[in-house]
């Protein structure tokens, strides 16, 4: 009679072997390099997104079984949990900054769909709906200008002298809608001169950071953040362009499901006055702003 802990490691030898067996056709699969637009500066330097690169394998049908997973979609993990599943490289997803995984999902789309994303527009001065398409690999990403040491965090000098350690790497972030701006700081924020103590740091925040510096250093480290440049220009009947605001959602991967999907928006504002233009879906509706 078998023991126990024989059948265990009989069970292990069965996992390994098919996990070794799905590495072995994976690693058959097409695959490309994307380059991430942190150029991994923003990662430590044991990491290997260090490297600022990714390497990421072609969709196959499997995959439309992430896209259309109904638990994914309603959790919002739908685009992470594909780009779990297309990364070759030995790297955990949730490792990676959310402006990276863009590049990742635009890089994924276009080797699954192709470079163009079909668009319906209402055009703001005639009022006429027109199509269209952008494409995807006109798409401009801005890169880290910023130095970093080895852990891939920022360096910022109050003009008191106080001095901050941040980082873009991703961080537990809190959802309490009444505390966006202290959230985000603590997101950010890793050390206070020689403190990493997250007390010391709230309470820093809270009584000993005045108001003006920290509109500063909000300011410093969004101009500096990496990430795609999220403005297209689309042609109006005119001839005119307009300047649009894209933001990536889980129906970029249904290029023939837009009517029921709505996860993807384009925020589009027209170069004079305060009128905005915008997209659910592949879909462009115009509106007025008062």
């Amino acid at each position: 009679m078998a023991k126990v802990t024989d059948r265990y490691e009989n069970e292990n030898l069965i996992k390994l072997a098919k996990k070794q067996y799905t590495d072995k056709k994976i690693s058959k699969l097409p695959s490309e390099i994307v380059k991430i637009p942190s150029n991994g500066l923003i990662y430590s330097i044991d990491s290997p997104l260090r490297e600022g690169h990714v390497e990421l394998r072609h969709m196959t049908a499997y995959d439309e079984d992430i896209l259309t997973n109904m638990s994914y979609i309603t959790e919002g993990v739908v685009l992470e949990k594909l780009i779990e599943s297309l990364i070759v490289s030995d790297i955990n997803v949730s490792e990676i900054s959310n402006f990276d995984k863009e590049a990742l999902i635009i890089a994924a789309r276009i080797s699954a769909y192709g470079e163009d994303y079909p668009v319906t527009i209402i055009d703001p001065n005639t009022k006429n709906e027109i199509k269209t398409s952008i494409n995807l690999s006109n798409l401009q990403y801005k890169t880290l200008d910023l130095e970093t040491d080895d852990i891939g965090e920022c360096t910022y000098i109050c003009e008191n002298k106080t001095v901050i350690k941040f980082s873009y790497a991703p961080n537990q972030v809190s959802n309490n809608p009444n505390k966006i701006i202290s959230s985000f700081l603590k997101s950010v924020i890793t050390q206070i001169n020689d403190s990493r103590d997250p007390n010391y740091i709230d309470e820093f925040l809270q009584y000993q950071f005045p108001f003006q510096e920290s509109k500063k250093f909000q300011k410093y480290v969004s101009t500096h953040m990496p990430g795609m440049i999220k403005e297209v220009e689309i042609e109006g009947e005119s001839g005119g362009t307009f300047t649009a605001g894209f933001q990536i959602g889980s129906n970029l991967f249904w290029p023939d499901a837009w009517t029921t999907t709505r996860n993807t928006f384009i925020d589009i504002w027209y170069s004079l006055g305060r009128r905005r233009t915008v997209v659910m879906g592949n879909y462009l509706s115009y509106a007025n702003l008062s």
